[in-house]
């Protein structure tokens, strides 16, 4: 598959943009485990303009996470296209634009999925922000507002008539945020289309290489974005690709394996932020890799209570003692 100029495998898996989450220490530990095409966090174009310094960060990118695009999202076309020159400045492979979260603070100002209520303006600020940059630029989106109001069969050739190379789908409205099962039938009726010829990517649900499988298989998608099964789970992308070459479940790395790669987030983590970040920001990550443990409670008040680096690397250790050598079912909920 190609993005513009930008070569990616067969069969791509893409990390989805996440806020507080896609970081430059998740997306390099996403890519050692095989994740193809990586997001920043989705940056406020209001932000970049005012040179807001926690917002300009997120620009930053490293060569051994390439490709990375940079995901902007905003209401003023004015402002997301000064947007889209400042993240072309910080060097990413594309830009992508936002227009698909669901989130009432930023949906109801008119960004994010916002936008699914306004199409003309929506098409109208997506070709002033290809106009603009050389670099490609790509679009993700809902199925519409609503389910009275599914848009994406009406958006997805006038959004590629913009000049877009690529077109994220995510199989749900804007009203369902994450609930529910998506609607890959949606999807899959656009990549059917004779006249969309640019990469339709799916999102919604890739949780493993099942259900991964069943989305390159059934509707024919040429990539698949995958964004919370892989929060406390990096290595959800190495399961797919092995399913999806050998029809072979992996087994999930036990303990020990675990704690080390909480161990190497943890220090990537220290190494990117400053202060206390880099330990508060790891807390949502801990909570999702021990998830299940038995008898937990405890270790994990003190996990992501901790804000002493020494104490917070003693207690992986902890957990590596106690559960390591333990058969899994004697540890994990059922």
């Amino acid at each position: 598959m190609k993005i513009g100029t930008i070569d990616i495998p067969e069969y791509p898996l893409l990390l989805a943009p996440m806020e507080d989450i896609t970081d430059r220490s998740f997306r390099k530990l996403c890519k050692m485990f095989g994740a193809d095409l990586l997001y920043t966090e989705f940056v406020a174009s209001e932000a970049l303009i005012r040179n807001i310094d926690k917002s300009l960060k997120k620009l930053q990118i490293d060569d051994d996470e390439r490709p990375t695009g940079i995901q902007i999202y905003g209401h003023s076309i004015d402002a997301m296209v000064e947007a889209a020159k400042i993240a072309e400045a910080a060097r990413p492979d594309l830009i992508d634009i936002n227009y698909g979260c669901p989130v009432k603070k930023i949906a109801n100002r008119g960004a994010g999925a916002g936008m699914l209520r306004d199409i003309p303006k929506m098409i109208k600020m997506t070709k002033a922000i290809v106009d603009a940059v050389k670099l490609p630029v790509t679009v993700k989106t809902r199925l519409g507002w609503d389910t009275d109001s599914i848009v994406i069969d009406k958006i997805a050739k006038p959004l590629q008539d913009t000049g877009i190379k690529a077109l994220t789908i995510h199989g749900r409205t804007r009203s369902q945020l994450y609930k529910g099962m998506s609607d890959w039938t949606l999807i899959g009726k656009i990549k059917e289309n004779s006249d969309i010829h640019i990469p339709i990517i799916g999102n919604g649900d890739i949780k493993d290489g099942v259900s991964a499988k069943n989305a390159f298989d059934k509707y024919r998608v040429d990539a698949i974005m995958t964004g919370r099964a892989s929060i406390g789970k990096p290595w959800v992308f190495k399961e797919i690709k092995h399913y999806l070459k050998t029809g072979e479940i992996l087994p999930e790395p036990d303990i020990t394996e675990k704690v080390n790669i909480a161990k190497t987030h943890f220090t990537l983590s220290l190494k990117y932020k400053e202060g206390k970040r880099g330990i508060f920001e790891m807390r949502r990550h801990f909570a999702h890799y021990f998830k299940g443990l038995r008898n937990f409670k405890e270790l994990r008040l003190k996990l992501l209570t901790s804000t002493n680096v020494d104490e917070i690397s003693d207690l992986l250790d902890e957990i590596k003692y106690i559960y390591g050598n333990k058969n899994q079912e004697n540890y994990v909920q059922q």
